[in-house]
Formats: structure tokens, C-alpha cells, sequence
């Protein structure tokens, strides 16, 4: 791929700051906007921050005014769209923020991409990729697989928000003509999540010696990426992907969340041992409300037009993943010392 001079949204959350490290090591410009809610933490992306081809805003991609100044300023020729509310739980919670970042969010990028356009004439080389989610897709039964012709069945305030934005950003290509590619992708793990996820909240809980929370009876099932994979995807579908098409993202890793929390038990009882297996932590909890039994992804499409496959198994990448947190304590522990203390989210209750 060319230099391209990419504005990346929601650059220091935890996809944002993995593909911001991809996207550098490819020799691309990046110009990074995040308004560094709880989820954007700078410290992600502070190996690079006075790298010559980084450039950081803190902003809100809400503000019409910032981003059609960044667009110009920079003559930006790609825009990916990390920025979103992205916690199931806290969907549950409070809904209210992911209607505003995740919906009118998207729409003020499309509404500034398609005037700079104007501005800029015929030829003019850019993309805009949109990042979103399986779970737009809503639940799978025992068999099959999400591929990019499912219907849309979102089943949480955050899937039905995600899903808003991608028929946007269809719209946006249909009537305006604009280049757009939406990559919908499976569980991530990895790297800089921030720890009310799954993979982090059960590495944490057990090294604290804590109660590992299951939701229900354990039996959910994702399909699990490892972050770095993704990201590759996504480089690969901004450079070869087909204007208009959506990509599936997905790591072929379909596991429950039983079978997950048992495996980073293992990887931990042979890396750092404890005096008896991190196992019995392991403490059943009232499910989430609306919880979805099984996403599974089918990433052929991807695969055969442009030929990305994920290089970690699951057993690689969550190896990988622990021993990165196991070294980067300091890293949570910083976020601790904010307001989240992992505690449970998602109830529902007394809102």
C-alpha cells in the first residue's frame, strides 16, 4: 500500500492503539482523534507518541467543525472508524452515550468525509472503512455461521447502535457514491483491552485471588481474534478490499466462555502458579439480560478475495495475551487507580 495519511478514530482504546502500531510500521500517517473516554487511555500509544508520522487530537468525532478542520488540514485520504461505545454491560446501563458516538458519531464522519469530497473533485484517492461488530447479527442457534448476507438482528442497545451505523455507511456509498468498506468482526482479545472485558477481568481476578465471574452456566459461545490479526485485516481490506463490500473478520475460534476461562486458568497455573489451580475461582453469576448464546463467523470471504487468514491460533495469541498482562501490571494498575475496579456491570438494576 501507498502512504496514506489515515485519520483513525478511537485511536487509543484497544483495536485503535494496536492498528495505530500496524498502520506506523507500514509507514503510514496516522492522525488519531479520541475524546479519551474511560476506554481511551494515551499510555496505549505512548512508545510512538513523538513519532514523526503520529499526530494526536483529543476530540470528539460529534464535533462537525474538528473533524472537517482535520480533514483539510491533514488531507486526510483515509478515515477508519475505531471510535464507539463498545461494552455490552454498559449499553445495558446507560444507552444514552451509544446512540450519541456510535450513531450521530458516524454520521457527522460521513456528512464531513462527503463535503471535503465535494470540495476536492473527481479522482480524489480516499476511503472510509467502518469497524463494527458480529453482534449486529444477533444470536446463533447450535449451527452455522454469520456471513456478510445474515440479516441484521441486533439484541443489545450497543449491537443496535453498531448496526444503525453500518446501514449509514451503506447509505452513504449507495447515494452518494462514496468508497466505503465495513468489516464486521468477531471477539477480540489481546494487547491494551481495557479490563472490564472477559479475557482481562479473568487474568486480573485470578491473579488478585479473587471470585472469576461466568455469566450463567458458562455455555455462551464467541469466536476469538487475536487483536494483531485483525488489524492486519483491516490494512488489507483499506488496500485490496472491493469499494461498497463488507468483510467479515473472524479468528476460527469458537470456544465457550467456560472453556476460555478454564484455559487462562491453565496458562496461568503454568507461567505464574499459585498455591492451589487458579480453577477454583471460577464462581457462576446471574446472566446478562438479552445475553446471546453463540456468534460464530464465516471469514471465507475475506480469505479468498484477499487473502488474509489470522496467523495466531487460539492457544498462540491467548499465550500471548497473558503473558502480556502478566508484564504490564503497571498498565492496569494505572487504570485502577481511576473509577473502574472491575466491578460488575450490565445488571440493569435502578437505572
Amino acid at each position: 500500500m501507498d502512504q496514506q495519511t489515515m485519520l483513525v478514530t478511537g485511536g487509543c482504546g484497544f483495536i485503535g492503539a494496536n492498528f495505530v502500531y500496524a498502520a506506523l510500521a507500514q509507514g503510514h500517517r496516522i492522525v488519531n482523534l479520541d475524546k479519551l473516554t474511560y476506554a481511551g487511555n494515551p499510555e496505549n500509544l505512548a512508545p510512538v507518541a513523538d513519532h514523526e508520522n503520529y499526530h494526536f487530537v483529543k476530540g470528539d468525532i460529534c464535533d462537525d467543525a474538528l473533524v472537517a478542520r482535520l480533514l483539510r488540514e491533514h488531507k486526510v485520504t483515509r478515515i477508519v472508524n475505531f471510535a464507539a461505545e463498545s461494552h455490552v454491560d454498559r449499553s445495558i446501563d446507560g444507552p444514552a452515550p451509544f446512540i450519541q458516538t456510535n450513531i450521530l458519531g458516524a454520521f457527522t464522519l460521513l456528512e464531513q468525509s462527503r463535503r471535503y469530497l465535494v470540495e476536492a473533485g473527481d479522482g480524489f484517492n480516499f476511503r472510509f472503512l467502518h469497524v463494527s461488530t458480529d453482534e449486529v447479527y444477533g444470536s446463533l442457534g447450535d449451527e452455522g455461521f454469520f456471513t456478510e448476507t445474515t440479516p441484521y438482528a441486533p439484541n443489545s442497545p450497543y449491537s443496535a447502535s453498531k448496526a444503525s451505523s453500518d446501514h449509514l455507511v451503506r447509505a452513504y456509498q449507495h447515494t452518494y457514491g462514496m468508497d466505503v468498506v465495513t468489516t464486521n468482526c468477531s471477539n477480540n482479545y489481546g494487547p491494551y483491552q481495557f479490563p472490564e472485558k472477559l479475557i482481562p477481568v479473568i487474568i486480573l481476578k485470578a491473579l488478585r485471588g479473587e471470585p472469576i465471574p461466568i455469566y450463567g452456566d458458562g455455555s455462551n459461545i464467541r469466536d476469538w481474534l487475536y487483536v494483531v490479526d485483525h488489524c492486519e485485516a483491516i490494512l488489507v481490506a483499506l488496500e485490496k478490499g472491493r469499494g461498497g463490500e463488507t468483510y467479515n473478520i473472524g479468528g476460527h475460534n469458537e470456544k465457550t466462555n467456560l472453556e476460555v476461562v478454564k484455559h487462562i486458568c491453565a496458562i496461568l497455573d503454568d507461567i505464574r502458579p499459585g498455591d492451589k489451580p487458579y480453577s477454583e475461582q471460577i464462581t457462576f453469576v446471574k446472566d446478562r439480560p438479552g445475553h446471546d448464546r453463540r456468534y460464530a463467523i464465516d471469514a471465507s470471504k475475506i480469505g479468498e478475495e484477499l487473502g488474509w487468514k489470522p496467523k495466531e491460533s487460539f492457544e498462540t495469541g491467548m499465550r500471548k495475551t497473558v503473558a502480556w498482562y502478566l508484564e504490564n501490571m503497571t498498565w492496569c494498575e494505572h487504570i485502577f487507580s481511576g473509577a473502574y475496579r472491575l466491578e460488575r456491570l450490565g445488571l440493569g438494576e435502578n437505572q
